[in-house]
């Protein structure tokens, strides 16, 4: 798992720096963005709790998580049934995700990661209940900090798109145009969350 920030990132922001949307949204944000926390297990739960709401929701509600759990480690987690999870604001079947990768954790961390291919790791994680293939596109992006990641479905990446080019109407659409952005699309993300959203989006 990657610590800090992504070797490749300096090259990044000479790439996308270049290019006439990406360049602007730079400088309006600056050139600090990802840092990778090195925690595979943290950076999935975190993004379960953070599927289908808003930015701003999750962070509340993962604060009350930390809170009970104390360390996001799957011996911590099965230290709380699956209610008292949800107690957090997590939904039930969101808490029953988070329980069943507690218990599934050795499976689910020993896995070649840095040395696997995109697809062997989407194919790899998205056999676990709860992973989809947006939670898998986040480990991906704030774990392992892959430098090409798009997540076509992410509603906040498409809404971004919509707000920069008025043509786009469908995630298809927003797919096609994000792909002048490779191979740079983990930073382009980055930066289009940072169009919607006043905190940065972390998982």
């Amino acid at each position: 798992m990657h610590v800090g920030i992504p070797d490749w990132w300096e090259d990044g922001l000479k790439h996308l720096g270049q290019d006439p949307i990406m360049g602007k949204l730079i400088e309006q944000y600056g050139p600090k963005g990802l840092e990778g926390k090195g925690d595979l297990f943290n950076t999935l739960i975190r993004s379960i709790v953070g599927q289908q709401i808003s930015v701003i929701a999750a962070e509340s509600i993962w604060n009350r998580f930390l809170n009970l759990v104390g360390d996001v480690r799957p011996e911590n987690v099965l230290k709380f049934t699956q209610e008292e999870i949800a107690s957090c604001g997590i939904t039930r079947p969101k808490s029953g995700y988070i329980r069943g990768l507690a218990e599934s954790s050795k499976v689910l961390l020993e896995f070649p990661y840095e040395s696997s291919s995109e697809d062997e790791i989407k194919k790899h994680l998205i056999q676990f209940k709860g992973i989809g293939p947006w939670t898998a596109e986040m480990v991906m992006i704030f774990s392992l900090c892959l430098p090409d990641i798009y997540s076509p479905k992410d509603i906040g990446l498409v809404n971004a798109i919509k707000t920069l080019d008025s043509s786009v109407t469908t995630m298809d659409q927003a797919e096609q145009i994000a792909k002048q952005w490779s191979p740079y699309r983990t930073m382009a993300c980055w930066y289009l969350w940072r169009i919607l959203d006043p905190i940065p989006v972390e998982y």
